[in-house]
């Protein structure tokens, strides 16, 4: 069941509008915008392969500015995206726009500072595959998630200074943090400061999130209203009428 979840999100997500990955470069300000705004997957949304040479090609004097709105996905392709962020030589800051679940914690964890938008929300959880084979084969790719998540809790507690059995017991439990929560826990810097415009919010989502299995109500796409199933006074008496002339001429 977990695992159809799992597919099921990556197709529901990749049915979204796609979007070329949005660099937009400020030369004058020193400043570059990198927007992630969809499933981390080679195949389904963001890849690496899209973000490591555009980070690579900018001058290291320039602030990056990490944008980032994700439901997670492919953690092995967010390593690879963390890895470009940290190895750009400029300041890079990350920003929490909605939500930064799963694998897109990884990434905007690799930025020097991060910020979060009152509203968002950060979600750290183990790591999930699918696999199939024997039982010495998935044995294998038991240990194997165990030592991603082991390098995730690292990261983490680098960050927040937290232990590490709080960490990977609330990875076990697949916790969702509110931007307040992310901060005093040390995930996010700060609260994002906004503009004094007309209040938005920030929580709507068009994700799916049913894989996860905590996922916030804020976050969850309202249910649709029942269909009505009243019948129609005036159909039901056209369909008696009809019935009668049948009747009569039987």
């Amino acid at each position: 069941m977990k695992t159809q979840k799992l597919l099921q999100l990556l197709r529901d997500n990749a049915q979204n509008e796609r979007k070329p990955l949005n660099l937009v470069r400020n030369e004058d300000a020193g400043e570059a915008t990198l927007y992630i705004y969809d499933v981390i997957d080679a195949w389904w949304g963001v890849a690496a392969m899209q973000v490591a040479p555009a980070i690579a090609a900018l001058d290291p004097a320039t602030t990056l500015h990490l944008r980032v709105n994700s439901p997670g996905g492919d953690v092995f392709e967010g390593r690879a995206i963390r890895t470009a962020v940290q190895q750009f030589k400029g300041k890079t800051i990350g920003h929490i726009d909605g939500l930064a679940a799963s694998a897109a914690t990884t990434i905007v964890d690799a930025c020097d500072e991060i910020e979060i938008t009152e509203g968002g929300f950060y979600m750290i959880h183990n790591g999930w595959t699918v696999a199939w084979g024997n039982r010495n084969e998935m044995r294998k790719t038991a240990d194997l998630l165990e030592k991603v998540d082991q390098a995730i809790v690292a990261d983490y507690a680098k960050r927040t200074g937290l232990d590490v059995a709080q960490l990977a017991k609330w990875m076990d439990e697949e916790t969702w943090f509110s931007s307040g929560e992310a901060v005093e826990h040390g995930f996010a810097s700060r609260l994002a400061t906004l503009p004094d415009k007309e209040p938005s919010n920030s929580t709507d989502c068009k994700w799916n999130l049913s894989a996860y299995a905590k996922t916030p109500k804020a976050l969850v796409a309202p249910a649709q209203p029942a269909p009505n199933n009243e019948p129609d006074p005036a159909a039901v008496r056209a369909h008696n009428e009809r019935r009668l002339q049948v009747l009569q001429f039987a």
